[in-house]
């Protein structure tokens, strides 16, 4: 059995746990899935929020929500859990908007750095090409930046297809459009994500799923 096989076994045992109501097996996931939650929360995370929340602070927010209803996950697959956590985590992002445009709050940043960049790397190296890696580990901001002037649509498809691992047709039914919609409208995000990396040649990566 290979090293992909053990781990795909070790993630079906931990997410049938997991449905049964055992917490160490959700917190074992959460663990397993903090890099891509960290990756997912920086990426959909706006100016505004950034400017009164620290991502660490997101992100422990939204696993202890997690931890808090565990006995509302019933499927076990890892596409569920998956799914269940970034819902959990665009919810999260969504409300603490709403609030902050609703109070018109100026309180200045709080971020502080979180020191564990090394697994963020990891889960946006599935969004930046290999020739673009070094620059956006050089300046974290600035492959955040990047994604920022994105449209809405062009970060929910690289988020879904890169950092929640959506299949194509799985993005499809996400957003209400055809599969095939999916494929041209994410090359063309990746393709502009590329050039604002700096890329201006540069191949946005396979996006076949």
């Amino acid at each position: 059995m290979t090293d992909g096989e053990t781990d795909d076994a070790d993630f079906e045992r931990l997410t049938l746990a997991a449905a049964d109501g055992d917490r160490a097996a959700i917190e074992a996931l959460l663990e397993r899935m903090l890099p891509d939650l960290r990756a997912y929360v920086r990426l959909r995370t706006g100016p505004l929020i950034r400017r009164h929340e620290a991502h660490s602070d997101i992100v422990q927010s939204i696993c202890r929500e997690i931890l808090t209803h565990a006995d509302r996950f019933q499927h076990p697959t890892e596409g569920a859990f998956r799914r269940w956590l970034f819902t959990t985590a665009l919810r999260k992002l969504s409300n603490k908007r709403d609030h902050l445009v609703a109070e018109r709050r100026d309180v200045g940043r709080k971020e502080t750095e979180d020191a564990s960049d090394i697994a963020l790397m990891a889960a946006y190296a599935r969004v930046a090409t290999p020739s673009q890696h070094a620059a956006v580990r050089e300046d974290l901001e600035r492959g955040e930046a990047a994604m920022e002037s994105r449209t809405e649509e062009e970060r929910s498809l690289i988020v879904l297809s890169r950092i929640v691992g959506c299949s194509r047709n799985e993005i499809a039914e996400e957003m209400g459009i055809t599969s095939g919609a999916v494929r041209m409208r994410l090359h063309r995000a990746l393709a502009k994500l590329a050039i604002a990396l700096g890329e201006d040649d540069g191949e946005p990566g396979a996006i076949d799923r």
